[in-house]
């Protein structure tokens, strides 16, 4: 996983029940460019909806070391899962926003029809 940014965390739920959440929680951030404003993005799919989500989730290298923002006013994307009791969170600079990351922020933007919460 990579080293968290100062940025604040995206917010995902504690696990919750009494015999264990089975349960899954997307959460995505962007924030910095010009003006610095956070936008945030989120999913929390039930019943057979998950199993698209864990795929998607289970496609991202978690463990890869991912480079470090490369220039001012550029956009870093703040990831954070919790699928059941194990969580996730990764931090990627937009340039670095490819393949599978690109795919799950894609999703969970789509699934959140766009709400944007400051």
């Amino acid at each position: 996983m990579s080293e968290p940014s100062a940025d604040p965390p995206v917010g995902i739920p504690v696990d919750s029940g009494a015999g264990g959440d089975d349960g899954v929680a997307i959460r995505v951030a962007r924030s910095g460019g010009i003006a610095g404003m956070t936008r945030r993005w989120s999913v929390q799919p039930s019943g057979g909806e998950a199993a698209h989500w864990i795929v998607l989730v289970e496609q991202c290298p978690w463990d890869e070391k991912v480079p470090r923002d490369t220039g001012a006013d550029r956009y870093s994307w703040r990831i954070e899962v919790r699928i059941r009791r194990e969580r996730h969170e990764q931090v990627i600079p937009e340039e670095h926003l490819l393949g599978p990351w690109r795919a799950l922020v894609d999703a969970v933007q789509e699934a959140d029809a766009g709400t944007t919460r400051i």
